[in-house]
């Protein structure tokens, strides 16, 4: 069986189409599936990657094998007409034939489950092939940013941070709301960048999907440790208040290292309260469980809806961290500003 014939699925993807036994805390409500094999790009943090030496069946810490894709589709219709299932995202690696592959499976999907809501995580080369993705029934583009500065980008992607952008903003001009753009927290920006990004994705229409940077056994930055839990957690609710709550964030206030200190919101704990901010973002109904997390492990994105417990949890972690505190200095106090 060729790699035509055959695509990749998420180990609870699997579980939930049938396709084989998986023990699972926590399914997933999207059916992620992954094209292309390595990749042509070479992210420092990606286990796709060029010159990457970890598993090829491995994107983020999740495992990906390899099924029919006559047996994938049959078990989607299933899993769609349980309830299981109601959106399909394809993650899309770079390289020859992805755009036309990209295609060919979009098609064969949406025959199997034509009321389904699909996106594709994929570079487009040009605006033609952004108008056939979306004719072929996409309802959403993917794009993965990742770094929430040029520095951090060129580190860690390349040196086309401009071009990225130009991209990001010739389809999100033509496709308002229809465009989504992955931003990675810990890849060595600063909370001040992270907040910046969002705010100009948001001016755009351009959705977000925050990710925990996660390491990974064989890439160039595997010794890199996660991101703090309370500074993610700043970032989570820096995206609910924009992206959600509609809110600009002015009057936030930053450390001269560049954390945020304080988000000039009033009744923050009040808006937050519910803990809708520290669930997994993204498209509707994008889950992704323990992409970023082990099981029984810390929780960066939440898979499901938080218990009070854990939302009460969640809010006092954004100001408490034994490894990274946001303590205010007297030079932290003279260099704050409001994010420009």
């Amino acid at each position: 069986m060729t790699r035509l014939d055959t695509i990749n699925v998420s180990i609870g993807t699997v579980g939930v189409l049938g396709l084989d036994q998986v023990p699972m805390e926590t399914a997933p409500t999207t059916a992620y599936l992954m094209l292309g094999g390595r990749c042509a790009m070479n992210c420092a943090f990606c286990a796709q990657a060029r010159e990457s030496a970890a598993s090829a069946l491995k994107l983020s810490r999740v495992t990906w094998p390899a099924y029919p894709l006559p047996e994938v589709a049959e078990g989607l219709r299933g899993a769609v007409q349980r309830g299981e299932i109601k959106r399909v995202c394809i993650q899309v690696t770079a390289g020859a034939g992805a755009f036309e592959r990209t295609l060919e499976v979009v098609h064969a999907l949406r025959r199997a489950v034509p009321d389904v809501p699909f996106n594709a995580d994929i570079l487009p080369q040009n605006m033609e092939q952004v108008d056939a993705l979306f004719a072929a029934g996409l309802d959403h583009i993917g794009i993965g940013l990742d770094a929430a500065s040029a520095e951090v980008f060129a580190s860690v992607k390349g040196a086309h941070w401009a071009r990225m952008w130009s991209t990001i903003e010739a389809i999100s001009a033509r496709y308002n709301g229809r465009l989504s753009a992955h931003v990675i927290v810990g890849l060595g920006e600063t909370e001040r960048d992270v907040v910046t990004v969002l705010r100009r994705l948001h001016g755009l229409g351009v959705l977000v999907g925050l990710f925990a940077f996660t390491p990974l056994h064989g890439t160039p930055l595997s010794a890199r440790r996660q991101p703090s839990l309370d500074s993610y957690r700043r970032m989570q609710a820096a995206r609910y208040l924009i992206f959600v709550r509609g809110l600009t964030l002015d009057g936030a206030r930053f450390a001269a290292s560049g954390a945020l200190i304080d988000f000039g919101v009033p009744d923050l704990d009040i808006l937050l309260a519910d803990g809708e901010a520290f669930r997994t973002s993204g498209c509707r109904d994008c889950n992704r469980p323990f992409y970023n997390e082990r099981p029984g492990g810390v929780i960066y994105n939440y898979p499901r809806p938080l218990t009070t417990d854990e939302a009460r949890a969640a809010l006092a972690q954004m100001w408490e961290s034994p490894d990274n505190p946001v303590a205010e200095t007297d030079a932290d106090r003279h260099s704050r500003t409001a994010i420009g």
